[in-house]
């Protein structure tokens, strides 16, 4: 017999699951609490219990996979040798994320378009960006010849925006002009070489 704990975590990832699939299907507005509820086969009451609403389940959600991805970066990163190899990482796990099922960068725009129109995403997206940007900032650091500006900013947009092309026609972005692009960022930005 489980115990409530394992209820808890059992219900905990049947709504996460159940919110991954109707936000990639239906959208973030398009996606209620009571047909998250269902999905899951439990109650709305149960979407307020772990998670406050649909917003708090939308950012558990991306919480979870953006921390799973950063792990396997930061593993990656820490092996790279060139700047290459370290801007061929983060693209790798932007554009085919490892976590997900694949549904990450998409939910990720989602929840941009989401926060262009809801304040308190729009707070919490500002916070989970400049978490990355300083993160992206610390890593392009060990690999700068000099100080310069952040990079963090330019960086995560230009990955999101090519991700984002990507996905409308994966033709128009291959591996080889993501790494060049962002590579002319780093150099543009911190002179960094290696």
């Amino acid at each position: 017999m489980a115990t409530q704990g394992e209820r808890r975590a059992e219900t905990r990832q049947r709504l996460l699951d159940a919110a991954a699939e109707l936000f990639a299907e239906r959208g973030i507005e398009g996606s209620s609490v009571d047909a998250i509820a269902d999905r899951a086969e439990r109650t709305s009451g149960a979407v307020y219990d772990h998670f406050g609403g649909k917003d708090g389940l939308l950012f558990a959600l991306l919480e979870g996979w953006v921390d799973d991805v950063a792990v396997v970066i930061g593993a990656e990163v820490a092996t790279a040798i060139t700047l290459d190899d370290l801007l061929a990482s983060i693209w790798r796990n932007v554009s085919d994320p490892p976590m997900g099922g694949g549904r990450w960068i998409a939910l990720e725009h989602e929840l941009w378009s989401h926060a262009a129109r809801n304040t308190e995403a729009r707070e919490h997206l500002a916070r989970r960006y400049r978490a990355a940007w300083d993160g992206v900032d610390g890593a392009v650091a060990e690999w700068s010849d000099r100080e310069g500006p952040a990079v963090g900013p330019a960086l995560i947009g230009l990955l999101l925006g090519l991700e984002m092309m990507r996905r409308v026609d994966p033709s128009a972005v291959t591996d080889d002009m993501a790494i060049a692009a962002l590579r002319g960022i780093v150099r543009t930005t911190t002179g960094a070489e290696r």
